[in-house]
């Protein structure tokens, strides 16, 4: 195991202090009248026939600067519209102009929008080209976590490795960082024992560990070794002086205990991770409100709903979901059904995600009049069902046996397909199919079929079914085998 990974028994660290990523901050005299100008003029390009590049290009040739708190501020909001391409545009332009000073932030900011838009293979040339520059060798210093955190997204495990070996032999592994990214890939990838080697790793090179270093080791030494490892690193985490243990720390604690079924020991936990609380942050609400569900305390749960409507800003649409799911999960349909209420007299999008929570539960429950209640009020009010909405309804229809509702929301969800990575379950495109079997439904299971082959959906016991349905009616099933040749599906006899 331990050749397997050669930067852990090779590491050799260097002791200076880490490059920060610094990016100037917008200079006083850039209005925010030119900003949203710019951002506006850019937003509208679309396609080869007027690039970003050459819409800048007019600008600054025209005599109209543009300076480089304005692009960051036109990238960042660019980035936010998910338009990676056009944000990618103006990294590169940036990077042509003699005046603009490009910084580490920068370079990982492009080296991160090169990964979304080209992949992994384009950005490992981008940073090998980094350090092959005698002049950008510093800026890779700093720039690297985009291209290690992209191995980490995709569970590459031999790359991600590899990478950390040559970082390593660069001198460039100083922070907790890259270290943090690999103990969150081995957790992904379930190898919880590397975990550990790391933390050895960075004890024996004296990198400092974070609060995220002592979370992850935790979550992996309840894995390999169970509640009592994991309060001998939460008892090393509370020595370290250089770590303050906030919330964070204790619900990950509290969480092994609801885990092992210490309720008692999980309680006293949170009481005091509600004491740290960020009384200007939401999100530490929302990790112990889901931890209370879990323990299946309805009080602690509503308790910090309602404490967190006392932090500034707006509630959004993931905390009214986080607490819908709790109330649902500890059957408390009467709180979610109010609360819900309560997001309806406030949401300005009708976002159907958050009634969606309610639908399930209702669906779940045999509820199917108030799940179609529900679906008719949020259409009324300009909700726009998903493929979610659509297989909550259609779970919900099959259960009553409403079966020809149950297919129009399994058409209705095929038609989101193409936007969405969502698959119907086995058990419910089989349901549908029996339907139509017992029904001798012929002409609408072949087009069902059909429809299921594009999507590549197909399997042998629906192809099975369609055979049987052919053979019974005495009619031809040449187009079947065709399909099923296709789909590489063989008929296989059953002994």
């Amino acid at each position: 195991m331990y050749s397997r990974i050669r930067w852990v028994a090779k590491t050799s660290f260097s002791s200076t202090s880490v490059a920060r990523l610094v990016s100037s901050r917008a200079s006083t005299d850039t209005s925010s009248v030119s900003h949203r100008n710019v951002l506006k003029e850019i937003l509208r390009k679309s396609g080869s026939r007027c690039s970003v590049l050459s819409l800048l290009q007019e600008r600054v040739d025209s005599g109209n600067a543009v300076t480089l708190s304005e692009l960051r501020f036109i990238s960042k909001r660019l980035i936010r519209s998910n338009r990676y391409d056009l944000a990618l545009q103006m990294m590169e332009w940036m990077e042509t102009q003699k005046d603009i000073q490009l910084s580490a932030y920068d370079t990982a900011l492009r080296l991160d929008l090169i990964i979304k838009n080209h992949g992994l293979t384009d950005a490992e040339e981008f940073f090998e080209q980094l350090l092959q520059s005698s002049g950008s060798l510093r800026v890779a210093k700093s720039a690297y976590l985009p291209l290690l955190r992209g191995y980490v997204k995709e569970k590459l495990v031999k790359e991600a490795e590899a990478l950390m070996e040559k970082l390593n032999g660069l001198g460039f592994l100083v922070t907790p960082h890259p270290f943090n990214e690999m103990m969150k890939l081995y957790e992904t990838t379930y190898q919880y024992e590397k975990v550990a080697m790391v933390i050895s790793m960075m004890k024996e090179n004296k990198i400092p560990r974070n609060v995220l270093s002592y979370n992850l080791w935790m979550n992996a030494s309840c894995e390999i070794s169970g509640v009592v490892a994991v309060e001998a690193v939460y008892r090393e985490m509370t020595g370290d002086k250089s770590v303050e243990v906030g919330w964070s720390s204790l619900c990950t604690l509290a969480n092994v205990y609801i885990k092992a079924g210490f309720d008692d020991k999980a309680k006293l936990v949170l009481e005091s991770a509600e004491k740290k609380l960020n009384r200007s942050n939401r999100l530490g609400y929302f990790f112990l409100i889901t931890l209370h569900a879990s323990l299946g305390d309805k009080e602690g749960v509503v308790r910090l709903w309602e404490a967190s409507k006392s932090v500034s800003g707006r509630i959004t649409c993931a905390n009214y979901i986080c607490v819908l799911s709790s109330l649902v999960k500890i059957g408390d349909l009467a709180e979610a059904e109010r609360v819900f209420e309560e997001w309806e007299d406030n949401c300005c999008n009708y976002d159907v995600r958050v009634s969606n929570v309610l639908l399930g539960a209702y669906a779940r429950n045999g509820q199917i009049s108030k799940a179609k209640a529900l679906h008719n009020r949020v259409l009324e009010r300009g909700g726009n069902p998903n493929y979610k909405t659509w297989e909550i309804l259609m779970e919900g229809w099959v259960k009553c046996q409403s079966m020809e509702k149950a297919i129009d929301a399994m058409h209705r969800a095929f038609e989101l397909m193409k936007r969405c990575h969502w698959r119907p379950s086995q058990n419910m495109v089989m349901a549908i199919a029996e339907y139509f079997e017992k029904e001798e439904k012929i002409e609408e299971a072949n087009t069902y079929v059909r429809d299921l082959h594009r999507l590549g959906l197909a399997s042998l016991p629906l192809y099975r079914l369609l055979l049987r349905m052919h053979e019974y009616a005495q009619r031809p099933a040449f187009h079947i085998y065709e399909m099923m040749k296709l789909d590489k599906i063989l008929m296989v006899e059953k002994s």
